[in-house]
This record gives C-alpha cells, sequence and structure tokens, in this order.
C-alpha cells in the first residue's frame, strides 16, 4: 500500500509577478502593475495541483528560512500536501521574476536560491517518501544530478513523470527512467539537439523514444498534444477555454497526467484528463491559486475540444506556460 499518490521532487519559488501592457524589448523600461507576490515554482506548483484535485501529495523541496519560504510551506499545507520532506535554510528561498501581458503570456526570469542546494544527499535521506509514493515527478528547476539521485532512489514498483524545464542535454539514466517524459516543443529540440530532423512531432516524439524513455508527452501548442510509446503515437485534442493567465498551467497539466498515470489509466487518458486541467486553470490568474478542484475539472467535461488558441500550459511559440520559468510551470 503506498502512502502517496505522487512524490514531487523539484523547486518552490516566491512568484513576483507584475502585469504590462507589453514586455518589454533589450534596453527598454516599460511600466507595470503593482507587484503581486505568490508561491510558486514548478514542483511546489505541480504539489499543490495534485493536491487540490484529490491526490496524496508529498513535496520534496529546499526553501530559505525567510518570510517566502514561509509563505511557501503555508500554501502547500493548506492545499493538503504533507511537507515533511521540504527542507529549510543553507540559501534564501527561489525567487522568480514574471511579467504578464494582456493576453495571459508570460516571461520568467528565475533566481534559483535555495532549489540549487537540493542536492542528492537530500534525495538519499528521504527514502522513506520514495519507497511509500506510486508516482514520483522531477522538474530541471533544481540541479541535474539530485535528479539523477531521484532516479536511483525510486522503488521498484514506482513511475517516474519528468518535464525538463528549463530543458537541457539529459544523461542517459535519466531518459531511461522516464515513463513519460514531458515536453513542449522547445524542450523536445533542445533534448534532441543534432537528432532534431523534420517538422512532424510524430518524428520527435519517435526519435526521443529511441533515446530511451519509455513513454513521450509533446504538447503542441493549438494542435494539442501528442502521446507515444512503444504501442505507437496519437493525438490528444486540446480544449477550448478564454485563457487569462498562462501560469502554473504546465505544472497543472504534469501534476494531473501523474496522479491519473498512478491511478491506472492510459497514458492517452491521462493526458486528455491533463489537458482539461490545464484549461481549466488558465481561465483564473495565477499559479497555485487557479488550480482547479476534480470538480471544476468536471465542469469543462462539455467542452468541444479541438479549438483551443492555446494548449494548456504550453504556448504555441514553444516557450510553456510557466510559473517560475520558460518551461511549464
Amino acid at each position: 500500500m503506498y502512502d502517496y499518490d505522487l512524490l514531487v521532487v523539484g523547486s518552490a519559488n516566491a512568484d513576483l509577478v507584475i502585469g504590462v501592457e507589453r514586455r518589454p524589448g533589450a534596453g527598454e523600461t516599460v511600466l507595470g502593475s503593482d507587484l503581486a507576490v505568490h508561491p510558486g515554482g514548478k514542483g511546489a506548483n505541480q504539489a499543490v495541483a495534485a493536491a487540490r484535485l484529490g491526490a496524496r501529495t508529498a513535496l520534496l523541496a529546499r526553501v530559505g528560512d525567510d518570510a517566502h519560504g514561509r509563505l511557501l510551506l503555508e500554501s502547500q499545507r493548506e492545499a493538503g500536501v504533507d511537507t515533511v520532506g521540504v527542507l529549510v535554510g543553507g540559501a534564501p528561498t527561489g525567487v522568480a521574476l514574471i511579467t504578464v501581458d494582456p493576453s495571459g503570456d508570460n516571461s520568467i526570469v528565475v533566481s534559483p536560491g535555495a532549489n540549487g542546494r537540493l542536492a542528492p544527499e537530500d534525495v538519499s535521506a528521504a527514502g522513506c517518501l520514495f519507497q511509500g509514493s506510486r508516482v514520483v515527478s522531477a522538474q530541471l528547476e533544481i540541479p541535474l544530478e539530485t535528479v539523477a539521485a531521484v532516479v536511483r532512489n525510486l522503488a521498484p514498483d514506482s513511475r517516474f513523470v519528468l518535464n525538463p524545464s528549463p530543458p537541457r542535454p539529459l544523461p542517459s539514466e535519466v531518459l531511461a527512467a522516464c515513463d513519460p517524459l514531458i515536453v513542449n516543443e522547445h524542450e523536445a529540440k533542445v533534448i534532441l539537439g543534432s537528432a532534431a530532423v523534420g517538422d512532424s512531432p510524430e518524428d520527435w516524439a519517435r526519435i526521443l523514444l529511441a533515446k530511451g524513455p519509455r513513454s513521450v508527452v509533446v504538447t503542441l501548442g493549438a494542435e494539442g498534444a501528442l502521446v507515444a510509446s512503444s504501442e505507437g503515437v496519437s493525438r490528444v485534442p486540446s480544449v477550448k477555454v478564454s485563457a487569462v493567465d498562462t501560469t502554473g498551467a504546465g505544472d497543472a497539466f504534469t501534476a494531473a497526467l501523474a496522479t491519473r498515470l498512478g491511478a491506472g489509466e492510459s497514458l492517452a487518458e491521462a493526458a486528455e484528463y491533463a489537458a482539461r486541467v490545464g484549461a481549466a486553470t488558465v481561465t483564473k490568474k495565477g499559479a497555485q491559486a487557479s488550480f482547479p478542484t476534480a470538480a471544476e475539472v468536471a465542469a469543462l467535461c462539455s467542452a468541444d475540444p479541438g479549438d483551443n488558441p492555446r494548449t494548456p500550459g504550453h504556448r504555441a511559440d514553444g516557450t510553456g506556460a510557466s510559473g517560475s520559468q520558460g518551461g511549464s510551470r
């Protein structure tokens, strides 16, 4: 019997958000709205999103012994996340500087802070969390060697989900554990490197699979998403919504997909549900504040698929909707 449906290993940031009429170009200054401070970070976001959907969730992360760290711990506990794995101290809490334009698109700069101090030995010390978790998810806002340690500490029957954001080349050890590897178009091309040939997402997915992951999910902007495994490649339609703010949608997508996989759904079924969770997320402002409950997702079940102006969680221009960096927060 597992204690947790999902263990999230990743970042926890304070999101400092300013609304702008348009994002500034190089050397340009623009005026914005009043500063808003929200709990964020890809790891913290995924944990809250999963807990809101009813999953038994734990977070392994590191925050500073400061006001931002206390904000993050409070938000996790309010959502029902077990914070026994959240370490405190070693550096200031990570901070994300975010600008959001009227269309809901965002630009993000991250100061990792304590996230960069989440070390392999912290993972090893949390063995009981790994042994008690059905699914483990991670991202790349923490050191890559820490993600590799996550892979080495997985329980024999648990499933590993990775969103490689911000993207970078991945060691074969990490790729081989991914089930699935979740990427947008930009992330896919970074990981493929010189192997990125052609414009077909189906080709990208097949080449990614050949690099070692057990399964792959590629989000495709207005065209929805694509799931690939040894059983084949198939498309998942997008969901029609009016986007208010894309912040946090990609993390909601990943968390929903991970929890549904842990519940025994197929990859395609889990991705379809995750698309609805992401769609519900972009209809509200903020990251964690916008994450829906299972009941709110169910209200989208009558939505017509296929004509959403954006795929929840990933922008069509190849940068992800993110609450703290350009991947899929």
